[in-house]
This record gives C-alpha cells, sequence and structure tokens, in this order.
C-alpha cells in the first residue's frame, strides 16, 4: 500500500493525498483480474458478430429464429430481448444479458473484496486509524468501480463498432451493460455492509445476481409479441430486474436511454444506502448476525474431511438445486423443443449445431443442458479450492496445520470434498433428467447418464487445474480458478452457436466430454479429461510437500 499522507498537512490535502494512495494500491491489486474481465467481455462482444454473421447470414434466417423463440418463450430465459431481425438487433437479443451478467460479476467481487475483504484480512482497521477515515476505502472502492465498467462499457461500444455495427446502437449497448456494472457494484457495496464475512456478502450478491437473471427472462417470457413476430414488449415482472432494464435499451433498434438512467439511479441509491450502513456499524461488524455454533464440536468433524464439508456444503447444495433444476428442464423440455424443430428447420439446423451428431434433437437438447449442469459442478469445484485459500490468507489454515495434521492430507481433504460435490451435483443432474422424462422419452435416461459422468469428468479438471494453481501460484487461485470456468463456458457454451471451428471449441473441457451416438458411447476427450483431471490433483498434492503457507491476498 502507498504510504499514506501524515496528520500534519491541511485536512483536505489530507484526504486527497489519501485517496490517491488508496486508489493506485486497488489497481495494483487488481489490474490483472480487471484486465481479464474487461477484455474478455469484450472480446466475446467481438467473437460474437462474427459467429452470427456466419451462422445467421440472412434476415430470412434471423426472422425464422426471432419466430421460433416468440413461438416457444422457454427460450427467452436464456436470451434476451427480441427486437427485430437487423444484425446489431438481432446479436443485441443474444449477447447483451451474458456481456451484462460479466460487468455485474466484476463489480460485485470488486466491491466486495475492497470493502468486506479488507476488513476480514485487518487492512481496513489499518487504514481507518489514518487521516483517510472510515469511508474513504469505501470512496476509493467506488471510484475504482466505477472506472472499470466505464472501461468495460467503453471497449464493449468498440468492438460493435469495429464489425462495423451503428456507432449510436453500440454506444447505447455499452451503456446498458456497463448500468448493470455499476447497479451490482452498489448491491455488492451494500452486501458488504450486511454480511459479517466476504463470503456471505459474495453469496448474497451472486443469489441476487442469479434471481435477477431468471427473473429477466421469466419476465420476457411473459411478454407480449409483435405482430411480425420479430420483436417482444416485456411483462412488467422484467422491470424487477437490472437485466431486462439492460435489455429494454433496445439496441440498434429504439436506442432508449431512460433504462440506463434507470439503473443508474437506482445504483446511486444503493450507494448511498452502503454508505449510511457503513456509518451506522462498527469496524468488522454487520447487520446480519453470524449463527452461533456449538460449544462442542460433534462426531462429524471428526477429520479435515468432514470440516471442509461443513464449510462448502451450502454451496453443494445451491449449485444442486440449480443442476436439478436444469436436468429437469433438459428432459421435460426436449420433446417440445423437438416439436418446435420438426416445425421449423432453422430451428432444428442451430439445435443440430450446437449439440453436434447426438442423433435427435431432443438428445441434442440434453448435451446441451448438461452442458450448464457441468458448468455449475465446475463452479462448485473451484469455489471448494478457493475455500482452502481463504481459510489461508484468513490464517485458520495455520492454527490446522499446528497440529498433527499434514499440508498434503490438508489440501487432500478440500480436493476429496470438490470430487464428492462435483459427483453428487452430476448425480442430482440425472435424477431430474429421470422425473423429467415421459412415458415416450424413457430411452433418453442413458443419453442423461453418459453426459452427466461426461460432464463430472469436466468438472474434475478444473478441480485438478484450481488444485495446481493453488500451490504454485496460491495468490493466483481465485482469478485463474474463476477464469478457466468462464473461457471454457464461452468456448464451450457459445462457441458452436458463433461459429467458431471445432478445434477451438474442443478446447473446453465441456465440449470434449463423452456421448451417445448411435445407441453406442462416443468416448472423444473423455480419456484426455480424465488424465488431465488426475495429472492435475496428483501434481497438486505432490507439490504440497514443499510449499509453505502464503498468507496474503
Amino acid at each position: 500500500m502507498n504510504a499514506l499522507p501524515e496528520r500534519g498537512s491541511a485536512p483536505h490535502s489530507r484526504l486527497a493525498d489519501a485517496l490517491r494512495a488508496l486508489s493506485s494500491q486497488r489497481i495494483r491489486r487488481d489490474w490483472r483480474q480487471l484486465t481479464m474481465w474487461i477484455l474478455g467481455t469484450a472480446l466475446l462482444a467481438y467473437a460474437s458478430f462474427a459467429g452470427v454473421a456466419e451462422t445467421y447470414g440472412t434476415e430470412q434466417e434471423r426472422a425464422s429464429i426471432l419466430a421460433a423463440a416468440l413461438a416457444n418463450p422457454v427460450i427467452l430465459l436464456f436470451r434476451g430481448l427480441p427486437s427485430g431481425s437487423g444484425d446489431g438487433e438481432f446479436i443485441a437479443f443474444l449477447i447483451v444479458p451474458w456481456l451484462a451478467m460479466l460487468a455485474a460479476l466484476m463489480s460485485s467481487f470488486l466491491a466486495v473484496r475492497h470493502t468486506r475483504g479488507d476488513e476480514e484480512a485487518g487492512r481496513a482497521e489499518i487504514v481507518s486509524a489514518t487521516p483517510a477515515a472510515r469511508m474513504l476505502p469505501t470512496i476509493a472502492t467506488l471510484l475504482h468501480g466505477i472506472g472499470a465498467n466505464v472501461l468495460l462499457g467503453g471497449l464493449t461500444a468498440l468492438a460493435f463498432v469495429a464489425v462495423g455495427l451503428d456507432a449510436g446502437g453500440s454506444t447505447v449497448m455499452g451503456l446498458a451493460v456497463a448500468s448493470v456494472g455499476f447497479f451490482f457494484l452498489g448491491f455488492g457495496l451494500v452486501a458488504a455492509q450486511l454480511m459479517r464475512t466476504s463470503r456471505g456478502a459474495n453469496s448474497l450478491a451472486m443469489a441476487v445476481l442469479l434471481g435477477t437473471f431468471l427473473l429477466a427472462g421469466i419476465g420476457n417470457a411473459l411478454g407480449t409479441p409483435s405482430d411480425d413476430l420479430k420483436s417482444m414488449t416485456s411483462s412488467w415482472v422484467a422491470w424487477l430486474s437490472p437485466f431486462a432494464w439492460a435489455e429494454n435499451t433496445r439496441p440498434y433498434s429504439d436506442d432508449a436511454i431512460g433504462p440506463v438512467i434507470l439503473t443508474l439511479l437506482v445504483a446511486i441509491v444503493l450507494v448511498v444506502a452502503a454508505l449510511a450502513l457503513q456509518r451506522a456499524r462498527d469496524v468488522g461488524g454487520a447487520f446480519v448476525p453470524e449463527r452461533n455454533g456449538r460449544a462442542d464440536a460433534t462426531a462429524t468433524l471428526s477429520s479435515p474431511s468432514a470440516l471442509v464439508w461443513r464449510l462448502t456444503y451450502p454451496a453443494v447444495i445451491a449449485w444442486g438445486v440449480g443442476a436439478a433444476i436444469v436436468g429437469l428442464l433438459a428432459t421435460s423440455l426436449g420433446s417440445v423443443i423437438d416439436q418446435l424443430g420438426a416445425q421449423n428447420p432453422a430451428v432444428a439446423n442451430v439445435l443440430e449445431q450446437i449439440a453436434g451428431d447426438t442423433g435427435s434433437l431432443q438428445e441434442g437438447v440434453l448435451v446441451t443442458f448438461f452442458t450448464m449442469v457441468g458448468i455449475f459442478a465446475a463452479c462448485c469445484a473451484v469455489q471448494t479450492v478457493v475455500r482452502a485459500r481463504q481459510e489461508e490468507t484468513h490464517g485458520t489454515a495455520e492454527l490446522l496445520l499446528s497440529t498433527p495434521l499434514s499440508r498434503v492430507r490438508w489440501l487432500a481433504s478440500f480436493l476429496s470434498v470438490g470430487l464428492a460435490a462435483v459427483i453428487l451435483i452430476a448425480a442430482i443432474a440425472v435424477g431430474g433428467a429421470a422425473l423429467g422424462m415421459g412415458s415416450d422419452s424413457s430411452d433418453l435416461l442413458d443419453d442423461a447418464v453418459v453426459a452427466g459422468v461426461g460432464q463430472a469428468l469436466a468438472a474434475t479438471v478444473f478441480l485438478g487445474l484450481t488444485g495446481l494453481i493453488f500451490v504454485v501460484a496460491p495468490r493466483a487461485t481465485i482469478g485463474v480458478g474463476w477464469s478457466s470456468v468462464a473461457l471454457a463456458t464461452v468456448l464451450g457454451l457459445f462457441g458452436p452457436l458463433f461459429g467458431m471451428p471445432d478445434w477451438a471449441v474442443h478446447l473446453s473441457p465441456f465440449a470434449a466430454t463423452p456421448m451417445l451416438s448411435g445407441g453406442e458411447v462416443d468416448a472423444r476427450g473423455g480419456w484426455w479429461l480424465l488424465f488431465a483431471a488426475g495429472l492435475g490433483v496428483a501434481a497438486s498434492l505432490a507439490l504440497m510437500r514443499r510449499r509453505e503457507l502464503v498468507t496474503g491476498g
């Protein structure tokens, strides 16, 4: 951290110098992670247009897909708000919610890290004892987040201008994406005041993020389609979500600024609320108290793995609930989309491009949905290893390792729980798929089992990778772990949709999983996934023998 000003200087000069010092310190800590978030979002925007232009080259093809989406509103749960069949309008329909989600994730993590995270690490209390005072670190975090979102929105707009889209619509697109980032920057600051730990604050922010994302999709699905089946008017439900506000700017169509202003006003209210809450509490305090623990440990905490499970099971349950819903939709919606594809060749072509050589459209839909299961399982695996890093930085790992517990066994407990969580999430998804099957689709059970096993293998790759990074570059654990999942998601989930070559798509473990083809299992990259996962886990455990504790953030 830069040296803070001495008390002998003028008050305004001290505050300005302190603000500059805190801001530069945050930039030095975050620049690598923010660069990945910002450039990754801009690159996704740029690549999406090239892929869509190749896959949906004519307005007739785009209009056909929009008509299919309006005829089957379930599709709108995973896409944006239809506003027309032009190039820009169609790309906004496909990509706006996902660009906004990246901005939201970046902003909420940033807000919590530099507020509640600094309090947990003891840095906030040190800063509070200087002329910087209590409020200035939050203000520095706010300015840091605003700058990051302005840069993200600006580069996103430039990416669309670079591919030849209208500058006005591109500007509205960038503003819409950045405004969602501002909203979750404010909400992240509020969550950091409410919860006692950064883990609790991040969990609250993620719950609101995912809930509002789904709310926007439901609100769009309940909307009113236009007569030409090229656009949709959102229902009132959508207006409860900042993602729907971004979508209702309708870039390249209406270019409405009103929803952006609404988002910014709500973000300002959240920031003011966060500052008021911080003024009313003590450093280290929170408005949502932690639940008191037992005076004595139970028999279920008799081993390191049991302790890790106790620390991580709420997250495993949350990811498992999501996997159950996705598994249920994978089979219950398969027959509906199969009928839709039979009626609309353009839709059938898109689903076949996404799913590859899987047989019927129902099987293709199931494989596509189970890719989301793999992503959920990978997120849970990364989160489990990240928990080990948090235990290390908070000093609790040092207490455990002062006992006869070895470093290798300590890390192995996190990896074993992460593996168990991956298997459990995949099994829950298969169970959900079985529940969603009708009497005429029981033959999909084999597909669900193979897809579940394959995605569990893919998720285990990220478990091994994050474990290895934790050992060799511990300070990069969080950034590399989550970034690897994000990159693989873009390649595996959006690569076929954007017309990426097969070799690029199959760089994602989610797209290289075994699958059923013609009644037989096509191993594809399954053996490589198993080898990569095993290598990562084995290497991390072997190298952990000589690794010292690294407590710095």
